[in-house]
């Protein structure tokens, strides 16, 4: 009887680990997500570079183990790639916020919360920036040079419907359906993704009184 394959993680010494997860943090928190290589990493732990993708795979899978986050970017990403423009926005929110609400979203809202204590935001300001809201600030850069902006909007309005809804556990916010979530959010969200980024003046200039 042919034995079940073995799924999650490659057998490895807990030092080797470590010793990689310690260099990735340092790289990802200096240089960026883009600039740190894994063969700098795997330079920096004393390890060859095939024993990085070994143990942890892709370079986003080693951010995600580095902050000790329990969900796949790459999981997020292909999601949102495969929905239209026009509903992204809620999207996101059904998509997060269902992250969240799951049984690995307690391991999210705890890295979160050490997100918070940090000193230093350098490393979760690269996954934030490199990883997720990547997709989201190239397919959203129109007019061009807009994306990045744009992006940093939905990360601080999601990242403010966490704090209220799972730290601060705010009602309604708490308890609210994803649902009614996102048909509340969602639209805010659309607007940082595909709308107009400056308000209009109404009515133009005053005309003055006689």
């Amino acid at each position: 009887m042919t034995e079940p394959t073995r799924t999650g993680r490659r057998p490895g010494t807990s030092s080797t680990r470590e010793a990689i997860l310690t260099a990735a943090r340092e790289r990802f928190a200096e240089v960026g997500f883009d600039k740190a290589s894994i063969r700098s990493i795997a330079s920096a732990a004393g390890v060859d570079p095939a024993l990085v993708h070994h143990y942890f795979g892709t370079k986003q899978q080693l951010l995600t183990a580095a902050l000790d986050l329990p969900i796949d970017p790459e999981a997020i990403l292909a999601t949102l790639a495969a929905v239209p423009d026009e509903l992204l926005g809620e999207t996101v929110v059904r998509l997060i916020v269902g992250i969240w609400d799951s049984p690995v979203g307690v391991r999210a809202v705890a890295a979160f919360r050490a997100i918070l204590s940090s000193a230093d935001p350098s490393l979760a300001r690269s996954f934030l920036l490199e990883v997720p809201l990547r997709a989201i600030r190239d397919r959203a850069d129109n007019p061009p040079g807009t994306g990045a902006t744009r992006a940093a909007l939905v990360g601080s309005q999601m990242g403010g419907l966490l704090l209220a809804r799972k730290v601060l556990e705010l009602e309604p916010l708490a308890s609210m359906p994803v649902d009614e979530l996102a048909d509340l959010v969602g639209p805010t969200l659309q607007r940082y993704l595909t709308g107009e980024l400056a308000a209009p003046v109404a009515g133009g200039a005053a005309s003055p009184q006689k």
